[in-house]
């Protein structure tokens, strides 16, 4: 329990996750020179930034960059608004979540990237049809944790709150959702890979900007520095986006410790 409630040095933390960095990609980078690793297969830092560094200077990181982000982020807002709502919904009616929770569950169970190239199909190459790949991965993530969340609800508190004189709105309000909101914001950093990979895979099988066309492009080329590339250019999206998600919840949940 003390190590649990132990303050984190945060520099010691950021300093030793940098050393850990430092040393992969340094020891990456040897094996290659050492011939220990086949480049070809697996390139090596030195070629991956220095591609990066030619999409740079050609103009195209930027570009794909706030394609990407912009189908990204629409389809995390769209996805973790919907979800969030139909937790809320049915984990508050017995009724609605007795019908509809098992069709969830099935629609869960479908393999969704399977569906991108239908969504490209009806929507065409479009940003709808990116967009909506990120929206179908990230509706059932939030959906699911919003869902326990407030299942979890202490029901001796929501039936005190009742007593009182509370309406339904308001034990929504004020007992659920916040009661809900660490299951909320875990789950909307989780969602944050997966509106990423509906976005990226949606421009693998279509688009002609995007860092996943980047991607495409580069494998097809054999170019392993570029489909390298492009995956550090995509965790370090990831990175912004779940740095910001961290900073709200921070703001959000102020009447309880946050360990970030």
């Amino acid at each position: 329990m003390r190590e649990r409630t132990r303050p984190v040095n945060r520099w010691l933390v950021t300093a030793t996750q940098i050393a850990l960095g430092i040393a992969f990609l340094a020891g990456w980078e040897l094996g290659v020179r050492a011939g220990k690793i086949d480049s070809f297969f697996f390139s090596s830092p030195s070629q991956i930034g220095a591609t990066i560094g030619n999409w740079w200077h050609q103009g195209y990181i930027v570009k794909d960059v706030v394609i990407t982000m912009w189908e990204t982020v629409l389809g995390l807002i769209i996805g973790g608004i919907v979800g969030i709502v139909l937790g809320i919904v049915l984990a508050s009616n017995r009724f609605l979540g007795a019908v509809f929770e098992p069709l969830l569950v099935l629609l869960n169970s479908i393999p969704r990237v399977t569906l991108v190239p239908l969504f490209i199909l009806w929507f065409g190459f479009s940003l709808l049809s990116k967009v909506v790949s990120a929206v179908v991965l990230v509706l059932f993530v939030v959906f699911f944790a919003t869902y326990a969340g407030i299942k979890d609800v202490d029901p001796t508190l929501v039936a005190n709150v009742r007593v009182m004189g509370a309406k339904p709105i308001d034990i929504v309000r004020h007992v659920l959702v916040p009661s809900a909101l660490t299951w909320i914001f875990a789950s909307l950093r989780s969602a944050v890979g997966f509106a990423l990979i509906g976005a990226v895979v949606a421009e693998y099988f279509g688009a002609s900007a995007g860092v996943g066309y980047r991607i495409q492009y580069s494998e097809a080329q054999l170019n392993t520095s570029g489909v390298f590339g492009g995956l550090a250019i995509l965790m370090v999206l990831v990175t912004f986006v779940d740095t910001f998600i961290r900073w709200v919840q921070r703001r959000v949940l102020v009447w309880k410790p946050v360990d970030l």
